[in-house]
Order: structure tokens, then C-alpha cells, then sequence
């Protein structure tokens, strides 16, 4: 059978779709992706090297199908009285975006974002076969709480999408905003909250006390310096987990990740440390880069979005390219006129700026 009878084979609704990917390229500096550029502590390390050999020991067993111990451990983490039966644990956030219109989307249903967002909000709609439709955010990529609640009676989503802050704009999410969205909308409204610990504005956790129908997701990716461990998670209601155990493969989340993840979980406060001195570069960031003539979008999470470049460089993809050239891989987020640099440590965040000074230079 050839490479095109294949092609032909696939989901008509998938064709011409791309897959997502962040360049993973061998370079000096890489502040593409939002990693936390400190790994984990060393206590945390001593431990894990303890923990992972004695779940490695029990291999030839399933794991806890409902990941009981790093439910209640998440649980624990987020505070707020939750239990075990209002979190939920994945692969990554992204898994559990994907299990979420799994359950509440799918033919038939549609699901909303602002843009510009989180690209995956879109993909992993249309790869669950959920319609997608999205409005607008303001000039400076805010949302006005009317306007916001407008687009949902629209097009009466069955899921909506929001961040918290927003990603690749860093822009904080007004709590008004979802309380008007939640006052109308007819289905699941998900808040992705994937860096809310560097946040300046509160988790909206609370909100979940009298909204059944809210769903915060988190991940370990992030803050937690936790990436390539993949863990994500959700505090909803208990039904919305119930509906979750709908669609989750058998034994999704292994015991090693399982293990890793209590640990680091126990471990919370030494590693979110390092908070502090990524908002540190990240503030960095937002006075440098216009003292190079560009413009920032005010940030609330570890990167900046930045633009209107000066000179005689024509394009973002100039820039990009031309920063790459100088060993500095940043992230073009197919926005017209944009760029996005992750805030890494000290001595990468001064490699970015020579570069791009000479760059625009």
C-alpha cells in the first residue's frame, strides 16, 4: 500500500490539519517552551532515587488504576478542601484536555475559545471530532466580561476555553469575565490554569464551590520543573470525574510516574522556590525588551509575548530566524508580528538580549 493510499485513509477531518510541535533544536539557549529553567532539588532527587527503584520493583503489576495516593497528594497540594474525588491525574494537561472532550465533546458538539490561546484547545477539539468556533480578544489581548458572555450565547458551546493566565499573551483572567460566561453558558467551562503559580492574581479555585459545571486544569510542566514527567490534573465536581472514568484508557498513569510525582508533590516548596526568580527574569524581560525599542504584552506567567520590532527587520520569522542563527531559540507562536521568550536563568536571559540587540541592530 503506498504512502498516498494511506494518506487517503485518514479521517477526512484531519487532513490538512498539522501536528503540534515546538522545534526541539540542539542550541545554547533554549526559551522556547516554558520549562522552568531550574531542575529539581536535590532532596527531592535523594528521594525519587529511593522511591522509583521500590515501584520499579513492582513492574509486572498494573498500577493503581485510580491513582488514589497522587489524587489525594494533588488534593492536598491545591488546598481549598477538596478531596480525592475532585482531582484527577494524566499524562500531561494536555491528556487531560483531551479526555475532557472526550467526555463532553465529540460529533455533533462544539467548543469555544478566545484567541489568540493555547493552540491545543484547538487541536484537541478537532482531533475529538468537536467543532470548534472561537471569538476574539481585545487589541491588548484582554476580554471584556459582556463581550465574552456575548460569544457564548452566539454559539452555545458545549465546552468553553479560558486561561488563567492566558498562553502566549501571559494576560491575567479577570474573574469577573468567567463569572459572566458561567452565567450563560450552556455546557463545561474548562479554566486552563497551567502557570497559575506565576500568577500576580489568585488561583480561581473557588469558584468552583457552587459551579458544577467548572473545571480548572493544571500541570506539573511548569512550575514544578516537572516537564518531562508528564502529569497533569483537574479539580472539578465528582460527577465531572465520574464522567472522566468514561474515556480514560485502563491503567493510564504508571506507577513510576505515580511515585515521581508524590514525591515532588512532597517536595512542593522547595521547588516553587525557584518561582521568585523566574517572575524575577520575567519582570526583566518586560522593562529590557522595550528599552530595545519592542513592545511587550503585560505578563502573568513565566514568558513574554513581544513585537513591534524597530529597524529594518521586516518580520517575526526574520527575528526568529536571525536569533537562532546566534545560538537563542525562542518560540513563534504564528502570531503576525510576535514572538515569545520563555524568562530562563539569569545568564540565558542576558545570551536572548545581546542577541536580539544585535539583531535589531
Amino acid at each position: 500500500m503506498t504512502a498516498t493510499s494511506i494518506a487517503a485513509l485518514v479521517r477526512e477531518d484531519l487532513r490538512g490539519l498539522t501536528a503540534y510541535g515546538a522545534p526541539q533544536l540542539d542550541v545554547p539557549v533554549r526559551l522556547n517552551t516554558n520549562e522552568n529553567p531550574w531542575p529539581p532539588p536535590e532532596p527531592l532527587l535523594a528521594e525519587m532515587a529511593v522511591a522509583l527503584p521500590r515501584a520499579a520493583a513492582e513492574l509486572n503489576r498494573y498500577p493503581d488504576r485510580e491513582a488514589l495516593a497522587l489524587r489525594a497528594a494533588l488534593a492536598g497540594y491545591l488546598g481549598g478542601g477538596l478531596d480525592v474525588a475532585q482531582v484527577w491525574a494524566a499524562n500531561g494537561s494536555n491528556e487531560v484536555l483531551q479526555q475532557i472532550l472526550q467526555a463532553f465533546g465529540g460529533p455533533g458538539r462544539r467548543a469555544l475559545g478566545f484567541v489568540p490561546s493555547y493552540s491545543m484547545h484547538r487541536l484537541i477539539a478537532l482531533t475529538t471530532a468537536t467543532s470548534w468556533v472561537q471569538a476574539a480578544r481585545d487589541a491588548d489581548f484582554g476580554l471584556q466580561p459582556a463581550a465574552a458572555a456575548a460569544a457564548v450565547v452566539a454559539h452555545a458551546p458545549d465546552v468553553v476555553f479560558l486561561a488563567a493566565p492566558n498562553n502566549p499573551t501571559g494576560t491575567a483572567l479577570d474573574p469577573a469575565v468567567l463569572t459572566a460566561i458561567l452565567e450563560v453558558a450552556p455546557g463545561i467551562v474548562v479554566v486552563d490554569e497551567a502557570y497559575a503559580e506565576f500568577a500576580s492574581r489568585p488561583s480561581l479555585l473557588p469558584m468552583l464551590r457552587g459551579h458544577p459545571r467548572l473545571l480548572l486544569t493544571r500541570t506539573m510542566s511548569k512550575a514544578f520543573a516537572f516537564a518531562g514527567a508528564r502529569l497533569g490534573y483537574l479539580a472539578a465536581d465528582p460527577a465531572v470525574i465520574d464522567a472522566l472514568h468514561l474515556v480514560r484508557l485502563p491503567y493510564h498513569l504508571s506507577a513510576l510516574t505515580q511515585a515521581a510525582a508524590v514525591v515532588a508533590l512532597r517536595h512542593a516548596e522547595e521547588t516553587l522556590a525557584t518561582v521568585a526568580r523566574v517572575r524575577e527574569q520575567r519582570d526583566r524581560l518586560l522593562t529590557a525588551l522595550p528599552a530595545l525599542g519592542c513592545t511587550v504584552v503585560p505578563s502573568d506567567g513565566n514568558f513574554v509575548l513581544f513585537g513591534g520590532f524597530p529597524g529594518a527587520v521586516p518580520d517575526a520569522p526574520t527575528v526568529w530566524h536571525r536569533l537562532l542563527q546566534r545560538g537563542v531559540l525562542v518560540r513563534d507562536v504564528g502570531l503576525p508580528g510576535w514572538l515569545r521568550v520563555t524568562a530562563g536563568r539569569p545568564a540565558e536571559v542576558d545570551a536572548f538580549l545581546a542577541a536580539l540587540e544585535g539583531v535589531l541592530s
